[in-house]
This record gives structure tokens, C-alpha cells and sequence, in this order.
């Protein structure tokens, strides 16, 4: 594999921005499908988190494919589900954006842990990620369930390799997470202008 697993993402994250600084649908979509890879390898592990990304990729990804220069910046897709009310359905694409970047937020974390902790174990770095992105917004439940997977996490040397490949893993995982980090808080800024950043999952 040339470079690392990170590669697309990180190209694709290049054009992110429009030059008036607003995160545009397509490339950001993209740049998180892109990182689809990555997740597959952790297995079982991440099965939940893997579809949960997917499908709410998926569900913005049709609303921006109806019409795609009426919804070239991310936003677009919030604001016309404000003006209809029907932004805090959970069907809606704001629902998809919030929790896609809620997904994202704990993928960030898992990936500083795997770079600032080397005497970490896969689980720990997953479990401390979790308790501190995701776990507030689920129930009891979901909660449960992803502790239960997180046991199912790979050995992190293997990991570490098969995402690796022959570029530099640690590098491209720093310059991914410095780059996104700010996406993912200028989204939930944005939704909670609009009191739509602290919905819980049912």
C-alpha cells in the first residue's frame, strides 16, 4: 500500500474549505468516507460505529445530490431543515450531521489516544474515547453494547501496521487529527446556534 490508510482522507481534506472558510458538502462527506478503511480494519470492534458513519454519510449525500450547488456548503443542509422545522426529526440530515460529527469526534480521540499513549492497549485507547465523546448522548443501552464491543478490539501493534503501510502512521494520523478537529467544532458551533447540538440518542 503507498502511504498509510490516511492518504485519501488527508488529499481529500485540501479542499475542504471554500475561500470564505466554509466547510463544503462534498469534501467533507468524502474526506469521513475516506476514513471508512481505517475503521474496517479494527473488525468487529467498530461494525457499530462503521454503519453508523455510513449511513449517515449516506442519508446527507442524497439530500446534497438533489441539488448540488444549492447544497455545496455543508450548512445549507441544516438551514433548510430549520426554515421547514423539521431539523430536530430523527430522520432528519441535521440528526445525520450531528451524530456523524459526534462519530467523528470519538474516531479524533481514538486516534490522538493511539498516538500520545504507546503503552495503551486498543480497548483502553477505545474506552477512554468513548467515556469522553460519545457516551454522554447514548442510553443506557447503547452505552452497555459498546463496552461490550470494545473487548473485541485488536492488538494494537497489528493494528498500527496494517494501517500504516509504508508511509509514516503516527505523521498522517497527527496531521488528520490537526486538521480535523476543527471541522468537527465548527459543526457543533454552528448547531448549537440553533439549540440542536445536545439531541440524545432514544
Amino acid at each position: 500500500m503507498e502511504g498509510t490508510v490516511f492518504g485519501p482522507a488527508l488529499e481529500e481534506l485540501q479542499h475542504v474549505k471554500s475561500e470564505r472558510g466554509e466547510i463544503l458538502t462534498k469534501h467533507f462527506l468524502d474526506s469521513c468516507r475516506h476514513i471508512l478503511p481505517v475503521i474496517e480494519k479494527f473488525g468487529a470492534a467498530m461494525t457499530l460505529v462503521k454503519s453508523d458513519i455510513g449511513g449517515n454519510i449516506t442519508r446527507l449525500e442524497t439530500l446534497y445530490s438533489s441539488n448540488p450547488s444549492r447544497f455545496n456548503i455543508l450548512y445549507s443542509l441544516v438551514q433548510v431543515e430549520i426554515e421547514s422545522k423539521t431539523a430536530k426529526s430523527s430522520s432528519s440530515c441535521t440528526n445525520g450531521l450531528l451524530w456523524l460529527t459526534r462519530a467523528m469526534d470519538f474516531l479524533v480521540a481514538l486516534f490522538q489516544n493511539l498516538i500520545e499513549h504507546d503503552d495503551w492497549p486498543m480497548s483502553q485507547a477505545c474506552t477512554d474515547a468513548y467515556n469522553k465523546t460519545l457516551k454522554k448522548w447514548h442510553g443506557w443501552l447503547a452505552s452497555s453494547s459498546f463496552t461490550v464491543v470494545m473487548k473485541l478490539a485488536p492488538d494494537r501493534k497489528k493494528f498500527m501496521e496494517v494501517i500504516g503501510g509504508n508511509g509514516d502512521i503516527n505523521a498522517d494520523i497527527e496531521k488528520f487529527c490537526t486538521i480535523f478537529s476543527p471541522l468537527l467544532e465548527q459543526n457543533h458551533k454552528f448547531l448549537a446556534r440553533f439549540k440542536l447540538d445536545d439531541m440524545k440518542a432514544s
